[in-house]
């Protein structure tokens, strides 16, 4: 008798297990859903983000077709789903763009707003190159200190901004005779009081400048976190990573730079005010 109460006993907190455990993981697969979800990315985008431009339906699909063919060019798949960032270098447009690229489906633009990337200028200023550059830890991000260089300028933003490093990469130079070498491809924020208000015009040494708000939320839910995730995953987490982070569903890994050498302006990619005024004295932020 006492031997068939102690069966009963296990048979049922078995089952008890189990059934937690399938409560815990269907909690978890609705989570995992609503953020893979990119309409909810897209409302996350359209709240935090202070910066944004709104490409009509035709163009967010032309840069979308765009980000599937750089990809398929450096010989990546596309057979997982996963989200990817696309900037315009052109000129006339200085734009990123955030896409969930479905296996097997079309593009979805998350998000878009402007940016700062490489202007001819001054010694060690680079043309930002073009490409397909993979965010992994092999290239460890760090964070902004805050400081400010001789003229006042935080190059880097804020104190505790996230700095996205995509390693060395050949480039063009834009001072002297010209000719390629090599340049640390990051992408951050900037001064918010005298740098982010030039974003959507060519400002930088060749690095690409974000808005402050952006950069936050690809932090906060690591929407280029996949290879920094799966580090985490295996117990070697780098330190970069936001102790209150959120990731979500399909984080992805690659930054895509083009240039459409577009000759006017579309009307959702305004000048900044003042943008084509000669850059402050001092103006020497990556």
């Amino acid at each position: 008798m006492g031997a068939e109460k102690n069966t009963s006993a296990a048979v049922l907190g078995a089952l008890r297990r189990a059934v937690r455990a399938l409560v815990l993981a269907a909690l978890a697969g609705a989570v995992a859903t609503s953020w893979a979800d990119p309409a909810r990315l897209r409302q996350a985008f359209t709240e935090q983000v202070d910066r944004r431009l709104e490409p009509p339906p035709e163009e967010a699909q032309r840069y979308g077709n765009l980000a599937r063919d750089e990809l398929r060019r450096a010989g990546i798949a596309g057979d997982q789903s996963e989200y990817a960032l696309l900037v315009d270098r052109s000129a006339s447009v200085q734009a990123i763009f955030i896409f969930w690229l479905p296996a097997g489906g079309a593009p979805v633009l998350i998000g878009a707003a402007p940016v700062s990337t490489g202007r001819p200028g001054g010694f060690e200023y680079f043309e930002t190159p073009l490409g397909v550059f993979e965010h992994s830890v092999a290239n460890h991000d760090f964070r902004a200190e805050g400081s400010r260089n001789e003229f006042g300028i935080r190059g880097y933003g804020e104190k505790g901004m996230r700095v996205f490093d995509f390693g060395w990469q050949q480039a063009r130079r834009l001072w002297g005779r010209g000719g390629t070498s090599t340049m640390r491809l990051q992408m951050h924020a900037t001064d918010p009081g005298r740098l982010e208000q030039r974003l959507g015009s060519a400002q930088s040494k060749g690095c690409i400048r974000i808005p402050a708000s952006l950069n936050r939320l690809l932090d906060r839910l690591g929407v280029l976190d996949a290879d920094y995730l799966r580090a985490k995953a295996e117990g070697t987490a780098p330190w970069v990573l936001p102790a209150d982070q959120a990731p979500i569903e399909g984080a992805g890994r690659y930054l895509i730079v083009v240039d459409t050498g577009r000759s006017a302006r579309p009307a959702w990619s305004p000048s900044p005010p003042g943008s084509r005024a000669a850059p402050a004295n001092g103006d020497s932020a990556p």
